[in-house]
């Protein structure tokens, strides 16, 4: 086992102990990927780590042991299909010393299937999910994690300079788009998505990326991300062709204040909703309120979408090392629309932005 897994699990270990968790049941996923660099293929057959105060070790059908044992020296509880899990999961609780565990914690993200085979084995048992515990543990990047985000911000830079030398009038969403997963691949990230919303397109925050034709007077949305090794990117900026649309100056300047209140706001101590309540106010002050229709932001890490969110209902008091998107938009039906989205992680002084790229938009001519 490397260090930084014994130093995970040894921090996992002494969250649990703080909220009374005698076990800790994790599947194939994110969570997994995050304390242990990896996860066995995922099916439907139960495949569990399981963490118990003092050690931990993984119930494994026997058809996925002999590669997953190239990625971990934990001990194998395997089982095959002939005989079912059950026993294979007895004797894991044994070896983690959990057989009696009263308090549960198992992933929100594992198969629910999974979830019920560890509570049925243990009747009487309360069960609880990952935030206060490994969930808590994720939310705050190391300087490692930070490095892997950066370099990741980098590439879709990069990627969306491709987008802006690139784009004209006449060529499609979907070409446009290519050019950005192009860019990506050729610096070894696999793009993960792509949106390019034309015009009236970019009222939809989430539009599918088509044949649409970019034409002269288009604002374009552009929400791009890839992921080169654990971590990924995500970024929004956007281009204009020709002239702009009428109003677009004046909702691009309301966007930029959302953002530059978010970025203000966000400070270790406070709690996310007056994150996003501060980008929130400036678009509802300027009469925009009912076409901001989404959160201001999201966590990410090992997932693209993760803890913290910041939306107006969060209670999540945030602290340095915590990494998340400010997003704020206007999406006017019709007519254009416009998000100006930036990666932070959040420092003693506020919130450090990952990308070097201005949110000005990028004009065309034509």
């Amino acid at each position: 086992m490397d260090d930084a897994v014994r130093e995970r699990l040894q921090a996992l270990r002494a969250r649990m102990a703080q909220q009374g968790a005698d076990l800790l049941a994790i599947g194939p996923g994110a969570n997994m990927t995050w304390l242990l660099g990896f996860h066995p293929h995922p099916d439907e057959r139960p495949c569990l780590l399981l963490v118990g105060p003092q050690r931990e070790a993984f119930l494994m059908p026997a058809l996925n042991a002999e590669g997953s044992r190239q990625n971990t020296d934990i001990a194998f509880h395997t089982w095959d299909d002939a005989d079912g899990p059950d026993a294979a999961l007895a004797t894991a609780l044994d070896d983690v010393g959990a057989r009696d565990a009263k308090n549960v914690v198992v992933d929100e993200a594992m198969r629910a299937d999974f979830a019920l085979l560890v509570l049925d084995a243990l009747p009487g048992s309360k069960h609880s999910f990952t935030d206060a515990t490994l969930g808590a543990l994720r939310m705050r990047k190391g300087e490692e994690e930070y490095r892997a985000l950066k370099m990741n911000a980098g590439l879709a830079d990069e990627a969306m300079q491709a987008a802006f030398a690139a784009v004209r009038a006449g060529m499609t969403e979907i070409e446009l788009a290519d050019i950005i997963s192009e860019n990506f691949e050729s610096n070894g990230a696999k793009p993960l998505f792509r949106i390019v919303g034309a015009g009236a397109n970019g009222a939809f925050p989430h539009h599918q990326t088509g044949d649409t034709v970019i034409s002269p007077g288009d604002a374009l949305v552009v929400d791009i991300g890839a992921r080169k090794g654990t971590f990924s990117s995500d970024i929004t900026r956007m281009i204009v062709v020709g002239e702009p649309p009428e109003g677009y100056q004046e909702v691009h300047a309301i966007v930029e204040a959302a953002v530059g209140a978010a970025m203000q706001a966000a400070r270790p101590g406070v709690r996310a909703s007056k994150v996003d309540a501060a980008a929130r106010n400036v678009i509802t002050e300027a009469g925009y309120g009912e076409y901001f229709v989404h959160r201001t932001g999201h966590g990410m890490g090992v997932e693209g979408h993760e803890p913290p969110y910041i939306t107006s209902t969060s209670d999540v008091v945030l602290d340095t090392g915590m990494v998340f998107s400010i997003e704020p938009g206007i999406y006017l039906p019709g007519r254009f629309g416009i998000r100006l989205e930036d990666i932070v992680i959040l420092r003693e002084d506020g919130p450090e932005i990952l990308s070097g790229l201005s949110r000005d938009a990028h004009f065309v001519q034509v």
